[in-house]
């Protein structure tokens, strides 16, 4: 029997080092390092020039994110890794800079979370980040994860075959990616978001920028609390982990009784396998929750699914949507 390797460090070295990784990656964002690469400034020197560094700390930014392998080296000079150029390059249509710095408000939070931890007796249902929140602070979230938003967004209309829908109900739809892509795809399907009165202005103004305002509206109030209106399908994504067992069920109920016969119920967010071994994502933003004082968690595949059932939904089915990120889950009301 071959002897077994012996277990050594290296695994935790790397994961007790990770935020000199996030670091860098910030850096490089803030210096439009890779914007810089993919017009032509893609050596030290030339990229020393253009920010105005030393030569030497531009080799050192640029060595970290080829060992992270956000750059590589060839004939001289340094390229863009593929997700790199198509998401961090300023001025494209899908640069995603603002999203990826989404969590660097919170770094130094981060650090402390042990005592974040230690502080749950007094845990809302609402978290803390969603409460009080201004039109100025929604602005700013919904404008960085609009990034991402809108490519998630042509996903789910390319997923979900909605013709014949003529009513959809976007729970928490911030900058209304959802419904603003499944109208243009489906004509005559029409869609309300249903979001917090900070957030709906500015819903709003996206609503407008995208030339919507005949076949998406916006409604102001609180899905966790007030009731829903009549439609014939529903979608609420990208925010499970920020509730408790609870109030996802409470929500999944309402939407049953809100749906017409023979509707639909979309369930789009970060699912632990049943294993509960992963996805990373999904156990990063239920771990978030602690820092927002909220009784949000990491919801399983197979929790989720036992809120559909226990509402009353049939033909119930479980879909990667963005494979190690997210997971549909659907369901019918006959």
């Amino acid at each position: 029997m071959a002897e077994q390797p012996k277990a050594d460090t290296v695994r935790l070295q790397a994961m007790s080092r990770a935020f000199i990784s996030s670091a860098a990656l910030f850096a490089a964002i803030d210096l439009d390092l890779f914007t810089a690469v993919s017009q032509g400034d893609n050596t030290p020197e030339r990229f020393a020039a253009r920010h105005d560094l030393s030569t030497l700390n531009a080799e050192r930014i640029m060595t970290m994110c080829a060992a992270a392998g956000l750059l590589s080296w060839q004939d001289n000079t340094y390229v863009n890794a593929p997700d790199v150029e198509r998401f961090l390059v300023a001025g494209e249509d899908r640069y995603a800079g603002a999203w990826l710095q989404f969590m660097r408000p919170h770094w130094a939070q981060w650090g402390d979370l042990t005592t974040a931890l230690a502080n749950a007796d007094d845990a809302r249902v609402t978290p803390r980040s969603v409460v009080g929140m201004t039109v100025e602070q929604a602005r700013r979230y919904h404008e960085a994860t609009a990034s991402v938003g809108f490519g998630a967004g042509r996903r789910f209309a390319r997923d979900v075959d909605l013709h014949g829908r003529r009513s959809l109900l976007d729970l928490g739809g911030g900058s209304g990616a959802y419904s603003i892509i499944a109208t243009e795809t489906y004509p005559g399907l029409q869609a309300l978001i249903f979001d917090l009165p900070a957030v709906v202005e500015v819903t709003r103004e996206f609503i407008a920028r995208h030339d919507a305002v005949d076949r998406v509206s916006a409604m102001a109030g609180d899905f966790t609390r007030d009731p829903f209106p009549t439609c014939d399908a529903i979608v609420m994504a990208s925010n499970l982990p920020m509730y408790g067992s609870a109030v996802i069920q409470d929500v999944v109920h309402k939407s049953y009784a809100a749906l017409e016969q023979g509707g639909e119920m979309h369930l789009v967010g970060e699912m632990l396998d049943d294993d509960k071994a992963g996805p990373t994502d999904a156990a990063i933003w239920g771990l978030a929750e602690a820092l927002a004082n909220s009784t949000g968690r990491a919801h399983t595949q197979s929790e989720c699914v036992g809120y559909f059932q226990r509402a009353g939904f049939v033909d119930i089915s479980i879909h990667a949507f963005i494979p190690g990120v997210l997971t549909r889950v659907a369901g019918y009301k006959r």
